[in-house]
């Protein structure tokens, strides 16, 4: 697939790209981010270019992982999106925001974004979010953009090679007024 390019009334979604390689180098030198994802530490300009000469483009080729840098207008990257298909009809989003960009919800604005697009162009029809138990900024991004926190699961995700527990939340199609592509029946108590 051919990446595609979303806005926000805020912000600009697209793929990143050799030209990004310095920037995302720079900005994952932030031990925030290289503690809560799973991103090498220490974080090498080889693996920023790994990600964006390589891992990004493969993944939009392929259709396995979606990826779009976070830009305003004036082109600043304030941060990084990715959507990785688990199945058929369900992916998975994670994200990082840039230190001097927190706290302005523009992670959260492209998080809808993004689900909004999964939902009606990729015939998405849940978008599940994992963070390690600790990750309270993550955790507020996504409960933010409307995903229902449903646990944490033990041992279960692996960062810098260690098991660890996991919060584990869902949005849906009709979390944000959208009709699934397949009739869901929520369970009843």
């Amino acid at each position: 697939m051919e990446p595609v390019t979303l806005t926000t009334g805020r912000l600009l979604l697209r793929t990143v790209g050799p030209q990004d390689t310095d920037t995302v180098y720079r900005i994952c030198q932030d031990p925030d981010i290289q503690r809560w994802t799973t991103i090498p530490s220490p974080y090498l300009l080889e693996h920023a270019r790994g990600f964006t000469e390589q891992i990004v483009p493969d993944g939009w080729a392929n259709g396995t992982m979606f990826t779009f840098g976070v830009f305003l207008p004036a082109g600043e990257l304030t941060g990084m999106l990715g959507l990785t298909m688990r199945s058929f009809a369900t992916g998975e989003i994670g994200f990082w925001g840039a230190k001097e960009h927190r706290g302005n919800g523009y992670i959260t604005e492209a998080t809808v974004a993004a689900c909004r697009w999964a939902f009606t162009r990729m015939s998405v029809d849940r978008v599940e979010w994992r963070a390690e138990v600790g990750n309270t900024a993550s955790r507020a991004v996504a409960e933010r953009a409307g995903f229902t926190i449903e646990g944490m699961l033990r041992s279960s995700l692996v960062n810098k090679g260690v098991l660890r527990d996991g919060w584990v939340g869902s949005l849906l199609p009709s979390d944000l007024g959208l009709p699934s592509t397949t009739p869901y029946v929520p369970a009843r108590a």
